[in-house]
């Protein structure tokens, strides 16, 4: 066994001892707080545990990422929205500025010295689409406030591997350094309170790709949407081709979106054919005041959730809904669907007049390579079994969302007294905490997408994580880490922030 490494006596424990730790040579580092990810989510709560007064020395960020947007700013990469783009967020959700104001449109009309943006949150949305920032100011901004909170000072490098109890209260976080950089192979950080917030586990390939891919050890033509696949279009480049996009979602919009810019700038002759597992034709919902519009295959809304998921009626009243009647709410409002957006909606007009971009209902049974290099899926629809063949296949239906597929997660549920909400999701209390995994004065939130199901449903979003942040940081404050910021310190703290100074 290497040195500092863990025992089977550890490994078997639920609650460990710090003679435990101590017996197996594992260095142990005091800190009141730590957080475990190192993206969106524990950024966020980091800000805010700073604004309310929680030094840096207090505070530690484990992760295997060099800044907090790193893993967002390379899946909006891939998924085709580079830096000029305009992402699904809106204006004031703003993850870098607790206080939403200024909104990125006002922030960008003085940048700019424009109206443009102002004028154009005003005909929204029925004379106009959605205003949403682009990519590249939001990571812009990210990195003025990682820098005004000392965010590097509180960030440690490396693996977490699990969250174990303590038995005098708080928890253990076991954590893998980078190679050469410890004499030890692991590292515990013993705090009172531990925030998860570890992303998604993983990518998602339905299961006859996966199949594919396995069968035939070909990564190359049949790509997921967040992996890289900068090779299909330059292939398309080169000579006339056929994509077969799967999913109907934002990620999807924004895959078509490339192609077809690609195809007019360029003159190509790609063709495109675009499978939906539900094929949408109108307005639909389960009731007529919460009808989502629709049209050729997609569900259209503005963002990921309505408005008032937020802030009115809906998340009043999904605070107040326990197990099965949680998840009917989530199933009403939930489902794929993608923002209407004009220009969209005219090139794929275009595409289907041309005859070059077709959309089917259907589900794949199989995927196959023909003798000739292409691919053939075989699809069950509303009009039977049909064959298509593409030269590439990109999958736009998702990340991997069981919990189980990662390794702090699946030992939080083995080990740590956690269990699952009513989307199978980690079930956590209305403040955020893990239900089941308190040890003794210490705490253990969670936030972001592995907490989807819960008492709020905006979770995996800008505001979301900013409110799941502020429930924390206030239940923090009730158990005398760090303040409360009411009023005066909101107002004090927001003008320090307009004026680019430390907390």
């Amino acid at each position: 066994m290497d040195a500092g490494d863990l025992t089977p006596e550890l490994l078997g424990a639920a609650v460990w001892d710090d003679a435990m730790v101590a017996a197996a040579g594992i260095p142990v580092h005091d800190v009141p707080f730590v957080t475990v990810g190192g993206g969106m989510g524990s950024f966020v709560t980091a800000d805010y545990l700073r604004i309310a007064g929680v030094p840096a020395s207090d505070i530690r960020v484990l992760s295997n990422i060099d800044h907090p947007w790193q893993t967002y700013q390379y899946l909006t990469r891939v998924s085709q929205i580079p830096e000029p783009e305009r992402i699904r967020s809106d204006s004031s959700s703003r993850p870098d500025n607790i206080w939403g104001f200024p909104s990125y449109a006002l922030s960008e009309a003085w940048r700019d010295r424009t109206l443009r943006p102002l004028v154009h949150i005003l005909g929204e949305p029925i004379f106009a689409d959605y205003w949403t920032p682009q990519a590249g100011t939001v990571f812009a901004s990210l990195r003025r406030e990682s820098a005004r909170i000392g965010y590097d000072a509180m960030l440690v490098k490396g693996v977490v591997r699990m969250v174990r109890r303590r038995a005098a209260g708080g928890y253990f976080t076991v954590l893998t350094p980078p190679a050469g950089s410890s004499a030890t192979k692991r590292v515990v950080y013993r705090s009172r309170f531990v925030h998860l917030a570890v992303g998604y586990p993983g990518l998602r390939f339905l299961p006859d790709l996966q199949e594919f891919r396995t069968r035939h050890s070909d990564y190359e033509h049949v790509v997921n949407a967040y992996e890289p696949h900068e090779h299909v279009y330059e292939f398309l480049k080169t000579k006339p081709g056929t994509v077969l996009i799967r999913g109907g979602g934002i990620v999807s919009s924004r895959v078509l979106q490339r192609l077809i810019d690609d195809r007019e700038r360029l003159g190509l002759q790609t063709q495109i054919v675009h499978v939906f597992r539900t094929f949408v034709t109108g307005a639909h919902g389960p009731h007529w005041w919460a009808r989502r519009k629709g049209g050729d295959g997609f569900a259209y809304q503005g963002f990921n959730y309505p408005k008032s998921v937020w802030g009115g009626q809906l998340k009043a009243r999904m605070r107040r809904l326990e197990g099965q009647e949680r998840a009917k709410q989530y199933a009403e409002m939930g489902g794929t669907n993608t923002p209407k957006r004009r220009r969209w909606q005219k090139q794929l007009r275009q595409g289907r007049q041309g005859g070059w971009y077709r959309a089917m209902q259907g589900v794949a049974q199989k995927v196959w390579p023909d003798t000739d290099g292409t691919l053939v899926s075989l699809i069950n629809g509303d009009n039977g079994t049909v064959e298509v063949r593409a030269d590439y296949i990109i999958d736009c239906t998702g990340l991997e969302a069981d919990i189980a597929e990662h390794r702090v997660l699946a030992d939080l549920l083995e080990h740590g007294g956690a269990g699952r909400n009513p989307l199978g999701r980690l079930e956590v209390e209305r403040h955020f905490e893990v239900k089941g995994t308190a040890s003794g004065d210490g705490a253990l939130y969670a936030s972001g997408a592995t907490t989807l199901g819960g008492y709020f449903p905006g979770v995996d979003t800008f505001l979301g994580l900013q409110i799941a942040a502020q429930e924390i940081t206030d239940d923090l404050a009730r158990r005398g880490f760090g303040r409360r910021i009411g009023p005066i310190r909101s107002t004090t703290q927001w003008v320090r922030w307009a004026l680019g100074r430390p907390v």
